[in-house]
């Protein structure tokens, strides 16, 4: 059995002729110990996907199986649990609190968890050890850099030991060694036995992946297996497959805009008010008689 079973999964926001179809149907089956790098344009429904496999939101409609468990009309707090002690998420935006130390951020999940102190302590230094932070337990977020802010979100998302990871655009704030580091750490996951979920818009990305599926319009358009090390075909044509704005439309839209002449369809400039002193010095003027001589 997969350890991720999306089955005619919908996602509908708005009512009546507002109503947005973020996901259609879409259907998707992860093995445990898989990468799935998934990838397609702004809007196509990636991170609605995510949210939804990560217990963050619920299908419209379908259905949802998490480790042979059907997980999409669990209550509040049921989800809450699963999510804590199966899933670890990974934000573009790291979403540290800035008011802690990275040693707290880090152990803060198993606060819920209703582990002592010490001991949430002792697992969050030997998870921060594992992402090469250990000296820098007790900094604050605003202390560190980009790459070193995202290893301490891994190691967040590690602490409770799950089954899966799912990474948003982890990279997408980070220059291109600091995404050498969280991607090496990520295949390093993967290859202990974490099953990794990926949204990017980087083809590069890629080649840590084992699996690229590809979404258009809230629909599944592509599902391809890869060789680690490699970089599909497809991958580097993505921005191919789907309509989107070219260079060559944004040239021609500001070539237009340059043609656009204002001067023609301008009206004349109104003539200046005189204020009141200067009305009274004009008057004062035609009044004053010049003495005959």
């Amino acid at each position: 059995m997969p350890l991720i079973s999306i089955k005619d999964v919908s996602k509908l926001y708005g009512f009546g002729d507002a109503t947005t179809v973020a996901l259609d149907e879409v259907n998707l089956d992860v093995e445990a110990g898989e990468f799935v790098a998934i990838m397609g344009p702004s809007g196509s429904g990636k991170s609605t996907l995510m949210n939804i496999i990560g217990l963050l939101d619920r299908p419209t409609h379908g259905t949802y199986s998490l480790s042979n468990r059907s997980v999409e009309k669990l209550r509040p707090n049921q989800r809450a649990k699963m999510r804590r002690d199966k899933i670890g998420y990974v934000f573009q935006s790291f979403n540290l609190l800035p008011k802690l130390t990275v040693i707290d951020n880090v152990s803060l999940p198993l606060l819920y968890k209703g582990m002592s102190t010490t001991k949430r302590l002792r697992r969050a230094a030997d998870v921060l050890d594992r992402v090469g932070l250990a000296d820098r337990q007790y900094f604050m977020p605003k202390a560190l850099s980009g790459g070193q802010i995202q290893r301490v979100a891994i190691a967040r998302a590690l602490v409770c030991d799950p089954q899966i990871i799912i990474a948003d655009e982890p990279t997408g704030n980070l220059d291109s060694t600091a995404s050498l580091i969280i991607m090496e750490l990520l295949s390093e996951l993967h290859r202990t036995g974490n099953t990794i979920l990926m949204v990017t818009h980087n083809p590069e990305l890629t080649r840590y992946a084992d699996r690229v599926v590809y979404m258009h319009d809230g629909s599944i358009v592509h599902d391809q297996r890869t060789p680690l090390g490699e970089v599909p075909a497809l991958a580097k044509k993505a921005m191919y497959l789907f309509p989107r704005k070219s260079e060559e439309d944004d040239l021609i839209g500001v070539s237009t805009m340059m043609n656009f002449r204002p001067e023609e369809t301008e009206t004349k400039p109104k003539k200046r008010r005189a204020t009141k002193s200067a009305k009274k010095s004009r008057s004062t003027t035609r009044k004053k008689k010049v003495p005959r001589a």
